[in-house]
């Protein structure tokens, strides 16, 4: 399922949706090589992908260890991986930033992360294969984004097939029970270096339970309703 676009227009302009994508490209780039070259993207995903088994105690730690759960966020296995994340990071995350201000947005995207990876390490406790991408992350955005704006449109590709506009709450319960479909399907997923679906479902569910923790309920307000706030309260709210 490839989201296109959604019809939600933003009110304040997502820095750090923009930010976090420039970011992942740039690492892409940078630390990876943009896949280019095999054995940079093997020893990049190794170094600063996160291993369950190392975090767990389950092996010996060789390279970041626990600092790794931060750094895999920011790692990718291929052109499809991250085209595919910054995809939906920008289709959903721009919003969900716009319910809770940058910064919030920020702290409220790690979290999510942290929490995907920790429900992918639950269970596959003593893999040695390390974990990237910022699908995690990207899954509790989703989560948010089903409480907060479950009737804006979505514009989707779920191939072969062009959904013009979907609601957004039909897209993500049908990509979550196609996540938990998945999981229960090929329990060894993840630990056979497939997708670590537990990771999304950790996510998704992590956004589900942490959006009215982070949201401002005036932003949401004022975007539900179409309406502005003032000039001075919202750049108050916006950090």
């Amino acid at each position: 399922m490839i989201p296109l676009n959604d019809e939600n227009p933003t009110e304040l302009t997502p820095w750090m949706t923009v930010l976090l994508i420039a970011t992942n490209f740039f690492l892409w780039f940078y630390v990876q090589g943009a896949g280019a070259d095999f054995q940079q993207l093997e020893a990049s995903v190794v170094v600063f992908g996160a291993q369950p088994c190392e975090i767990t105690g389950a092996c010996r730690v060789t390279d970041l260890g626990w600092s790794a759960l931060l750094t895999s966020m920011f790692m990718h296995g291929g052109w499809g991986h991250i085209l595919g994340n910054m995809l939906f990071l920008w289709t959903f995350g721009n919003n969900i930033e716009d319910s809770m201000g940058h910064v919030r947005f920020l702290v409220f995207y790690l979290v999510c992360g942290l929490a995907a990876t920790f429900a992918h390490i639950g269970f596959s406790p003593a893999s040695e294969l390390p974990m990237v991408g910022a699908s995690g992350a990207i899954s509790g955005i989703m989560g948010a984004y089903i409480l907060l704006y479950p009737h804006a449109k979505v514009r989707t590709f779920f191939p072969p097939i062009f959904f013009p506009r979907i609601r957004a709450v039909y897209f993500l319960l049908l990509w979550f029970v196609l996540q938990l479909w998945q999981a229960f399907e090929t329990p060894g997923m993840g630990e056979e270096g497939g997708v670590a679906v537990w990771a999304h479902i950790g996510g998704f569910v992590a956004g589900l339970l942490l959006i009215k923790v982070f949201d401002r309920p005036r932003l949401v307000a004022a975007k539900r309703a179409g309406v502005q706030l003032p000039r001075d309260e919202a750049a108050r709210l916006q950090w």
